[in-house]
């Protein structure tokens, strides 16, 4: 039966089976979703990255954990396990983000096994996108829908959500940030993150060959930007960052750049220490990739490098204003390698970098404790 005059019980649930990148740009949508329903979002996404990016948001109460969407479900435990969570959730409005015809067959059939009510549903697919829109823009005007369960119940919101994402960072979070500066030795010193590597970059048995990304940058040309920040911020840490599966990627550039000074250095970062130190980080440089949005998220001053991607739909935005500054992108660039040197290293050198003083300002301010579950 329609549940029709009933509010939900719960905060919305929204679903999205897409990368990094993807994730982070749902903050908006899960915010003004949050304003709307007046209770917290529960989100099913991709990958385990989910609860540490939103450890400390008030938009989101927990996270479903669900690390693939391919396979038959009654052959994946994982997926049995998120359904049951949908289940114990089907009472409330869902927001299904999911734009690609071959993963929403992998959503309906969870929704279908959770016994969600179609009427309680609502998807991104029936909200035509406009030519050159914004990812961030297209999810709010989503944001804006209703299923029709919930439409009595629920009103539109006049007041409008900044369109770009904005995260916080957790207390121990920061604990664990501290720690490891003092640990490294890098404690005290400006930090210019460099993020050479992206989710194409890493295959099974090795690196990519670089023909076959077009988000590949040479790795002298990484080494020679680095050397050019350490010549022009010689107190500053620069640091080669990425994931565990990408640190023999990050040993190499580190081996071609050279350096002598501890001053240039190369660490495997979990997601949830890389959030912390983008919050304090002078700067980033980085190829268009979930880190860069990261970073942007997280208000660093950030210099994108853009291969065959379109500007209008994926460049990062902050939430906080900080500058971000985008190299190539179509139509112009087809291949990050089609980006000089120079024309990065000119790009850092004109980004107003965080001082010591507005780091020291940022920790003052984030004083609220948020907290946030990872049901499932």
């Amino acid at each position: 039966m329609p549940t029709t005059q009933l509010p939900a019980l719960t905060g919305p649930v929204v679903i999205r089976f897409g990368r990094l990148g993807d994730t982070i740009l749902l903050q908006p949508l899960l915010h003004k979703l949050h304003m709307r329903y007046g209770r917290p979002c529960q989100l099913l996404a991709l990958g385990d990255w989910s609860p540490a990016l939103y450890s400390a948001q008030p938009e989101v109460a927990g996270c479903i954990p669900l690390r693939s969407q391919y396979g038959p479900i009654w052959m994946r435990p994982q997926r049995w396990r998120a359904a049951l969570a949908l289940r114990r959730l089907r009472g409330s409005p869902f927001y299904i983000c999911e734009p690609e015809f071959r993963t929403r067959t992998k959503v309906r059939p969870m929704l279908a096994l959770a016994g969600v009510p179609a009427e309680h549903c609502t998807f991104i697919e029936d909200i035509p996108s406009i030519e050159d829109e914004h990812w961030v823009d297209w999810l709010l005007r989503f944001a804006d829908t209703t299923p029709a369960a919930f439409r009595a119940s629920c009103a539109s919101m006049a007041l409008p959500v900044h369109a770009a994402p904005q995260l916080h960072v957790s207390a121990a979070e920061r604990v664990d940030r501290d720690a490891w500066l003092r640990e490294q030795g890098m404690g005290g010193r400006p930090l210019v993150l460099l993020q050479p590597a992206n989710k194409r970059t890493m295959r099974w048995n090795g690196v990519r060959a670089a023909e076959d990304d077009d988000k590949s940058w040479p790795a002298e040309r990484w080494a020679a930007l680095a050397r050019a920040i350490s010549y022009r911020l010689p107190q500053a840490q620069v640091l080669f960052c990425g994931s565990a599966a990408e640190a023999g990627y990050l040993d190499t550039l580190l081996a071609v750049t050279d350096a002598e000074s501890p001053r240039i250095a190369a660490a495997a970062l979990p997601l949830g220490r890389l959030k912390a130190l983008l919050e304090i980080a002078h700067s980033m440089v980085s190829i268009d990739t979930g880190p860069a949005h990261l970073a942007a998220a997280m208000g660093c001053p950030l210099v994108v490098l853009m291969g065959n991607r379109s500007p209008q739909l994926w460049t990062p935005r902050s939430g906080s204003g900080s500058e971000v500054r985008l190299l190539g992108g179509l139509p112009a660039v087809r291949r990050v390698d089609e980006i000089e040197t120079a024309q990065v290293v000119s790009a850092w050198r004109a980004l107003r970098g965080r001082t010591a003083a507005e780091t020291a300002h940022q920790d003052a301010v984030e004083t609220i404790a948020y907290s946030a579950g990872c049901a499932g």
